[in-house]
């Protein structure tokens, strides 16, 4: 599929396709028409006498400098030498791309004055697979991401780092002319234009909200799977309990898990008059409430990134009506808000994730279970250090929680007085977003192994299927196995949504409330 990229909002599929499956681009004929008109009135600017920033100026705390014409071209491609000043590792292939797909955008709205030609060649660059080698550090967020963009605009104009097709590390110009591509020779505005946007953080922001939403899914499944294990019951996720507190998320988690244990005989058999327990502990009766206060908060992050997504981000940028006009739009607090709230309920479920997974390791809250749910209780541990990793995970998801955006370190001899770490606050969530899939999976491999442990009685069908599906990769109860691999292989069935289509497979597709009135509740 051909991501067309014009004027018009991308949406955030088109992003995560771009993003993680390599899909190509193409600028749209109203995307060539409407730079063509904007860098018109840029041209006649480079030919005024009077002084236009980010045309005939310097940048920043330089802008009262004026540069002759015969300059313009060299201060240009100075601003994107300069400005690629970023270090530390490389960031993910997946991050340029998105990173490059939205600088992309912003080109087409026609609101930069970049030449059809520029955003052309940077098209090519991103479908022939060349990815500008950014790096770690580099942005505060407030001008936009200046030199995770000005290394893209290096390799744009042949220099540089940069990783082939293949993954492999080479110059820009050699992977350009490998491509049959030529380096770009900027001209007045184009430099400014290709490094000035919230165009990184933004498209993190984009994956971690794709990312999230499959992960509280399977941390709905995972849960339910938890519940079954530990005798809990299935009342409290009656919609009728539900509807009470009017959160969407909060009800749509419920669903998701009443579906999944849907039936169950290990629910059912306890479900008499025998069982003397009054309400279970938080970690279960309250996991709607807190799996759906997360998904409250990725809708509101949707809907930032939306917004951003319909923006076009420059400074200086050419108006409507054909002003060329300063402004402040590039400034990341916006975005750097949404990303240091998601990293908060992700931090959360996690905890409350790794609170289940500790009860079915417990034998005086397991019900029944074999401590650690080890197979010769003295000689084998069991999950016991599982829950270590779960544990020290949930403690570098708390610190990661604490926010970026509430610092600032002013920049540029202070013209960039207040600046949004939104750059930060992305790196931050990314790494939250992986821990939150690592800590679901070990809940999910304990309560698999758990409900095998509950034999003869049987789970529910869903439970089941992801159970089967966990055996696909991890095998059975038995004696203590080296436990790292395991992990590692069902926290790739997490991030991959195994988990989840294997649950679906029997509810049918989750995280919707079309069939609230035909789901059931067991009756206990």
């Amino acid at each position: 599929m051909t991501v067309a990229v014009g004027p018009a909002p991308l949406t955030p599929s088109e992003v995560v396709s771009v993003a993680r499956a390599g899909e190509p681009v193409e600028l749209t004929a109203a995307a060539l028409q409407a730079m063509a008109s904007s860098r018109a009135i840029i041209d006649d600017l480079a030919d005024a006498p009077e002084p236009a920033y980010g045309i005939s100026t310097g940048f920043g705390a330089l802008a009262t400098v004026h540069i002759p014409p015969e300059s313009r071209a060299r201060l240009q491609e100075s601003l994107v030498r300069s400005h690629a000043a970023g270090a530390g590792p490389e960031v993910e292939p997946e991050v340029v791309r998105a990173t490059m797909l939205l600088r992309l955008h912003t080109l087409a709205t026609g609101r930069t004055g970049v030449r059809p030609s520029t955003a052309t060649a940077y098209a090519a660059m991103l479908n022939a697979g060349i990815l500008p080698v950014i790096r770690e550090y580099g942005s505060l967020g407030c001008s936009g991401d200046l030199a995770p963009l000005s290394h893209i605009a290096l390799a744009l104009i042949g220099e540089g780092d940069v990783r082939d097709q293949s993954g492999t590390l080479m110059t820009a110009d050699r992977a350009l002319a490998q491509a049959g591509l030529e380096p770009v020779r900027l001209t007045e505005k184009e430099g400014l234009a290709l490094i000035n946007g919230t165009d990184g953080m933004l498209g993190m922001l984009v994956l971690a909200i794709a990312d999230a939403r499959m992960l509280l899914t399977t941390a709905d499944i995972s849960a339910a799977m938890s519940i079954e294990a530990l005798l809990g019951t299935d009342r409290v996720l009656a919609d009728d309990l539900q509807v009470l507190r009017p959160h969407p998320g909060q009800r749509i988690s419920a669903a998701n898990m009443r579906r999944v244990i849907a039936d169950s005989p290990i629910v059912a058999s306890h479900a008499g008059p025998e069982d003397t327990r009054v309400q279970d502990a938080y970690s279960l009766r309250c996991a709607p409430q807190v799996n759906g206060a997360a998904r409250d908060t990725v809708d509101y992050c949707t809907v930032v990134a939306d917004r951003e997504l319909a923006a076009a981000i420059d400074n200086p940028v050419v108006t409507l009506d054909g002003r060329v006009e300063s402004n402040g739009n590039f400034h990341g607090a916006p975005i750097a808000y949404a990303l240091d709230f998601l990293a908060i309920p992700i931090a959360d479920v996690a905890s409350m994730s790794e609170r289940r997974t500790d009860r079915m390791l417990d034998r005086y809250r397991s019900h029944g279970l074999p401590p650690f749910l080890a197979h010769e209780v003295g000689v084998d541990s069991g999950h016991m250090i599982a829950q270590y990793t779960a544990a020290g995970i949930v403690h570098e998801l708390k610190r990661l929680a604490t926010p970026a955006s509430v610092d600032s370190i002013p920049s540029s001899a202070m013209q960039e007085d207040h600046v949004s770490m939104g750059w930060s606050a992305a790196r931050k969530l990314r790494t939250a977003v992986d821990g939150l899939a690592t800590v679901i999976a070990i809940e999910v491999l304990t309560a698999a192994r758990a409900l095998d442990l509950r034999a003869p009685l049987s789970p529910a069908d869903a439970t089941a299927a992801v159970v089967t599906c966990v055996r696909e990769r991890v095998a059975g109860p038995g004696p203590d196995r080296f436990l790292a691999p395991e992990i590692a292989a069902v926290a790739d069935l997490v991030r991959d949504g195994a988990i989840v289509r294997a649950a679906e497979t029997v509810t049918g597709t989750l995280d919707t409330l079309d069939s609230l009135t035909t789901d059931s509740t067991t009756e206990a």
